[in-house]
């Protein structure tokens, strides 16, 4: 009778799980100590460089101070200012990113669409191929294109035999080389995500479509492109957020007139040592990028990513 008391004891202190109770609370705790590690490097690296960001931009210079000098005054104008000053550049930047966020998809997509269905056993290779730009660094890749782009190069040499580049018109430090750039350095961006998409696609719901007497194009589009949609966001995300603060392309492609606003940032605080502008600026492309990026999976949107 004693050893069934103790057995009966023991299993309620033991709980409902029949697992201790210090045991039970330990393997709930377990996720969040997982988490820390990654919490603290987000912290230590993004929120603190976030705040210190955001009380900078709103700083004004100290009178009679030399420069780079500044204190805090919580001064908003900072912002109508700069966005007064250098709205072509910053509208500059949206549209180049759009631009070769629109040529990488529709470059991206019939690649990764044969890498994924079509390539066989040269899908690997292909594969290394799409990534093989990665093992160069991109200041001598965005250079490379100056060379491609230049009045004695192939391209620019075909355009003015074919008679669409008129005469005495060039490509290099142009808004053309900016937007050549920035797509190809960022086109294995869109390629990859778009691989992975059409890679887990069931050839049998492509069957089935021809089955209902669907054409080629039709079962492209009602049944391929909408199951890679996944892969369509995360590929234009990955190009266009990037693309829209970069200043590699801009600064060895392009001219003054093609600055971007990365450009600007980076002159504002470097050059200038304008510290407040340079975070005001860099505040007001974080916002729009945020608020582009939010419009778009919202109107876009899939499960998988919502």
């Amino acid at each position: 009778m004693s050893v069934t008391a103790v057995a009966a004891g023991t299993r309620a202190a033991a709980g409902p799980e029949g697992a201790p109770e210090e045991v039970r609370r330990g393997r709930r705790s377990t996720p969040y100590l997982l988490l820390l590690p990654g919490m603290a490097w987000l912290v230590l690296f993004f929120a603190v460089p976030v705040f210190a960001l955001a009380s900078l931009s709103l700083q004004t210079r100290v009178p009679g101070a030399e420069i780079g000098v500044y204190t805090q005054t919580f001064r908003w104008a900072n912002y109508s200012d700069a966005l007064a000053e250098y709205a072509p550049q910053f509208l500059r930047s949206l549209l180049y990113a759009g631009l070769a966020t629109l040529l990488c998809l529709l470059i991206g997509y019939p690649l990764a669409y044969a890498i994924a269905l079509k390539a066989g056993r040269w899908r690997n290779l292909m594969l290394i191929a799409v990534i093989a730009p990665f093992f160069t660094s991109f200041i001598l890749r965005t250079i490379a294109w100056r060379q491609v782009l230049a009045d004695s190069g192939p391209v620019t040499s075909t355009l003015h035999t074919l008679h669409i580049l008129p005469p005495g018109e060039s490509l290099t430090a142009s808004g053309t080389a900016v937007v050549a750039g920035l797509t190809y350095n960022f086109l294995p961006f869109m390629v990859l995500p778009l691989y992975a998409s059409l890679e887990r696609l069931d050839p049998r719901l492509v069957e089935a479509a021809g089955d209902l007497y669907a054409t080629a194009p039709v079962g492209f589009r009602r049944v391929t492109f909408p199951l890679s949609m996944p892969g369509v966001v995360a590929g234009t995300l990955l190009t266009f957020i990037p693309a829209a603060g970069d200043y590699v392309n801009a600064a060895l492609l392009g001219n003054p007139s093609t600055q971007m606003i990365g450009n600007v940032v980076d002159s504002r605080f470097f050059r200038v040592v304008d510290y407040p502008t340079a975070a005001a600026l860099s505040f007001v492309l974080m916002a729009a990028i945020l608020l582009l990026v939010t419009a778009y999976i919202r109107r876009a949107g899939t499960e998988e990513l919502v």
